[in-house]
């Protein structure tokens, strides 16, 4: 029998603010252990948390980005479980008015445009963090009242390549809106994985779902859907039933593991927080927050592809990371050649991050430098080879260019007369070549053109070396 695979996203993404969700405890990551915590992100009795605006504000902005209808009032509630990284044994999260409903994503799948819905998202506290060591479990709270948004989509994957796809565009939505830093290996943007297998062709009923929890790359979650694919289907052809549960995985053995039975609302004893007041958003609110939403990717590579002249490969590779696309920007603004900077980031710079594993949110480029490089070798002050070499400088010692060409003797050689002796000299020396020349031979050009070129040291302007030897050769 032929099977379909169904899945839905629950995407996690701890948001870029000052500040906790409910106090006033820095929401930086890491830190000693419990150096933190406060009274109130602890849950001690007799505290009131107090919201932060700002939270309220990227959610409204991640909504409208993913064309989401955002309610006017919505509410905060108390989901009750114990479980040792939570010490006020409830978390506060939105089940019956979460902020954002029915919104959508397009992504590319098999060539084609698809749209994957999505059904809410709301805002919560983050739980804290357990350490497993030498046998013993040690609990670290600072991460408890960080706050998150969760988005919640459709059932509308059907594989791993929609899923990742899905992952790569919100991810760079994130960024580009600056409420997620999207580190994964941090835990600031973590993936549950919701899936159920059924026969091929049939649309519904849905199979009984299982839960994945907590994977934090796209790896991870690649072999996490694949292994859950094989585990469901082995079940059902060997006349087995797939339990609707939550499941552990370990990327170290590729296995996943029953961690507890799947909770429904219920089970969480849901009820409103009576500490905290609905939530009213005004459309003077909203208009704010209309008012400052940032240019997106789309909307970038649209602009690059429009107003620079670049190839739509060209655009999404420069758009694909914000630190990249604003990195790129500078530099063509400052020497204003903004082919030869594409050319620079989508060649040099990329190939150089590769090679030394640096991603995109670290780079620390000065712009400037980079900006005065471009217009060495676009004027034709320095060849390629040289640019190439100044290029890796400047990234990897952050050396200044200037200097940096000077010192190593990498400016070409634009004096005519010095141009015309090295001519003169290789013709004297390759009678032979220059004779075929004469006769029709190009290819005998190139010959004599690299031996001119190696003579003035491999820093001859190329078009006036070209020049001048036509010159010398026709006389």
């Amino acid at each position: 029998m032929r099977w379909d695979t169904v899945i839905g996203l629950e995407v996690h993404a701890e948001l870029l603010t000052k500040s906790k969700i409910f106090c006033g405890c820095t929401a930086e990551f890491g830190g000693e252990p419990n150096s933190r915590v406060c009274p109130i992100c602890s849950g001690m009795p007799g505290t009131l948390p107090k919201l932060n605006r700002a939270v309220v504000e990227h959610a409204v902005r991640v909504g409208l980005a993913l064309e989401c209808t955002i309610l006017k009032q919505c509410k905060f509630d108390r989901k009750n479980y114990f479980y040792p990284d939570l010490p006020k044994a409830y978390q506060v999260s939105q089940l019956y008015s979460p902020i954002c409903r029915d919104g959508h994503m397009d992504i590319i799948a098999g060539g084609q445009k698809k749209r994957i819905g999505i059904r809410e998202i709301h805002m919560e506290e983050d739980a804290g963090k357990l350490i497993h060591s030498d046998g013993e479990t040690y609990m670290d709270f600072n991460r408890c009242g960080v706050p998150l948004l969760e988005i919640v989509t459709l059932p509308d994957f059907r594989n791993v390549v929609e899923v990742h796809n899905f992952l790569d565009k919100l991810r760079e939505t994130l960024l580009y809106l600056g409420v997620c830093d999207c580190k994964m290996q941090e835990g600031s943007l973590r993936v549950d994985v919701n899936l159920s297998i059924r026969p091929a062709g049939c649309d519904s009923p849905l199979g009984t779902r299982t839960e994945t929890k907590n994977l934090n790359s796209l790896k991870a979650i690649g072999r996490a859907i694949e292994f859950e694919q094989r585990r469901q289907i082995e079940l059902l052809e060997s006349g087995g039933e797939v339990v609707q549960e939550t499941r552990r995985w370990v990327d170290d053995i590729a296995k996943s593991f029953a961690l507890r039975s799947k909770e429904n609302s219920p089970d969480y004893r849901y009820f409103p927080e009576p500490d905290l007041l609905p939530i009213d958003i005004d459309e003077q609110c909203m208009a704010h927050i209309k008012k400052t939403l940032p240019e997106l990717a789309h909307q970038k590579r649209e602009r690059f592809t429009r107003d620079y002249a670049l190839s739509e490969k060209e655009a999404a590779a420069l758009t694909n990371h914000k630190k990249i696309s604003d990195l790129f920007e500078a530099v063509s603004e400052l020497s204003k050649e903004p082919r030869e900077a594409a050319h620079l980031f989508t060649g040099e710079i990329m190939r150089l991050m590769k090679n030394t594993n640096t991603l995109p949110e670290v780079l620390d480029l000065d712009t400037g430098k980079l900006a005065r490089l471009v217009s060495y070798v676009s004027k034709g002050k320095i060849n390629r080879s040289a640019y190439k070499e100044t290029v890796e400088a400047v990234f990897l010692h952050d050396a200044d260019p200037e200097l940096y060409i000077t010192e190593h003797g990498l400016l070409m050689f634009g004096d005519a007369a010095a141009v015309t002796e090295a001519a003169k000299a290789v013709l004297s020396e390759y009678p032979e070549a220059a004779a075929d020349y004469r006769a029709g031979k190009e290819k005998a050009f190139g010959f004599l053109m690299g031996k001119t070129m190696t003579t003035l040291g491999g820093n001859g302007n190329p078009d006036i070396v070209r020049r001048i030897l036509k010159k010398t050769l026709d006389k």
